[in-house]
């Protein structure tokens, strides 16, 4: 007899492409039935047969404080009931912007939008408006949402012109798009010898969780800044995923790098769909009514996702709150590393904040070459060894982890016990 989620599995896949709204979800990069959930409660997810899971996936990212937080639903509640959209200015979204400039000192102007993908697409089209310039620069293994010019990937050599890497993306698309090596500083220098003068913008995640956990290294950072500032090219921080959640002041503050420009989602909508973009007074003055670079959205600035995002960003500001969740995941990442070491199994793990990585290597990776060096089927198999020990990973060998605030010493001590388990059965 089929379970629930095979027969939702199987009924999805004839109306929705792959049977999900996000191709990850299908789980095709590890095997098997994908879990539908009915209900999330702190750290805590239960599916549509009622199986219990301590979920480190948190909706990719923005359940820095748990499901279904009482604060967060209070605030929603409330606001639904004034209205769910207006297409018109609210208070609501000025103490957002507000919020967003005190906390994170980059930021001397914000526009709020309703996705991180967009967020990332309208800070590349303000640099090159302002600029006058079309070249960006990503880097390998960087995801920045599916905007077309960003949706490329890097042939072999030092850098390549993007070649798409989605069909009905045309070359022409992707012909000012140029890809390097994540923490190459010797490929950034030459970049910017040959070609700084046309350079726009470089674009990068400075944390990476879209090629598992990969962090930068502080050569990287501090050579980035001062090309782009010598080149009078745009730097944007793409903290979608790391803004608010591996610091106070996301991975800029981590690091001491002040980025052009910077895009937040995720964590700012506490769950909700809220992106944001903001940065330097002259650049996003270049923005529609003030300038002549277009952005707009009906339901930007939506008076409930703006809630939510204040009610998290409130209790995430609160005095030892990211002290406490390093401490959590860092006991996470240390016990199932020690846990690798006692079966004799390859692993290692590293974690910035609430943000975490596991790899089947014996050195955490510090770039997409080196991801792709671990081991992808031992991966693949403790995926289902700790799913059906009611333990949600990431469905992929290239996705970051995260932790929240719910999740307390009997999780992370379940957790530990449960990757023993699996690294036990994976050597047997």
């Amino acid at each position: 007899m089929k379970s629930r989620n095979e027969v939702l599995f199987e009924q999805s896949q004839r109306v929705i492409p792959g049977g999900v709204n996000s191709p990850v979800r299908a789980f095709r990069s590890v095997g098997g039935t994908p879990r539908f959930f009915r209900r999330g409660k702190g750290a805590w997810l239960w599916d549509e047969e009622g199986n219990a899971y301590i979920d480190y996936v948190g909706s990719w990212g923005p359940m820095i404080l748990g499901h279904c937080h009482p604060e967060v639903v209070q605030a929603v509640q409330e606001a639904a009931a004034d209205g769910l959209s207006f297409g018109a200015p609210t208070a609501r979204e000025l103490e957002m912007a507000q919020t967003l400039v005190r906390l994170m000192p980059s930021l001397e102007m914000v526009r709020l939008v309703s996705s991180g993908t967009e967020a990332t697409m309208t800070a590349i089209r303000a640099a090159r408006g302002f600029t006058g310039r079309d070249v960006v620069v990503k880097f390998e293994g960087c995801y920045h949402g599916h905007a077309d010019a960003l949706l490329v990937k890097a042939g072999s050599g030092l850098l390549t012109f993007g070649q798409p890497s989605s069909a009905g993306v045309p070359a022409d698309t992707t012909r000012h798009t140029l890809v390097l090596d994540y923490n190459d500083v010797e490929g950034l220098e030459k970049t910017f010898a040959s070609r700084g003068d046309e350079i726009a913008a470089v674009i990068l995640e400075p944390v990476v969780g879209n090629m598992n956990f990969v962090r930068p290294s502080e050569s990287f950072l501090r050579t980035l800044r001062a090309l782009t500032e010598k080149h009078g090219a745009v730097l944007i921080f793409d903290e979608v995923m790391t803004g608010f959640r591996v610091g106070p002041q996301g991975a800029q503050g981590l690091f001491g790098i002040r980025p052009d420009l910077t895009t937040l989602g995720k964590v700012v909508g506490g769950g909700m769909p809220l992106g944001a973009f903001g940065g330097r007074r002259d650049i996003m003055e270049k923005l529609a009514p003030l300038g002549p670079v277009y952005q707009a959205g009906t339901l930007s600035g939506n008076p409930v996702a703006v809630a939510a995002g204040l009610a998290t960003l409130r209790l995430v500001s609160e005095p030892g709150f990211f002290e406490r969740l390093s401490g959590t995941t860092a006991a996470l990442v240390n016990g199932m590393a020690a846990e690798a070491r006692r079966h004799s199994v390859p692993f290692s793990a590293d974690a910035l904040g609430g943000m975490f990585g596991v790899f089947f290597r014996d050195r955490a990776p510090e770039s997409y070459a080196q991801v792709l060096q671990s081991d992808r089927d031992a991966f693949n198999r403790f995926f289902h060894l700790m799913l059906e020990q009611g333990i949600y990973l990431a469905p992929s060998a290239f996705e970051a982890g995260f932790v929240s605030a719910a999740h307390g010493a009997e999780e992370i001590r379940k957790t530990v016990a449960a990757a023993g388990i699996a690294f036990g059965r994976m050597r047997g």
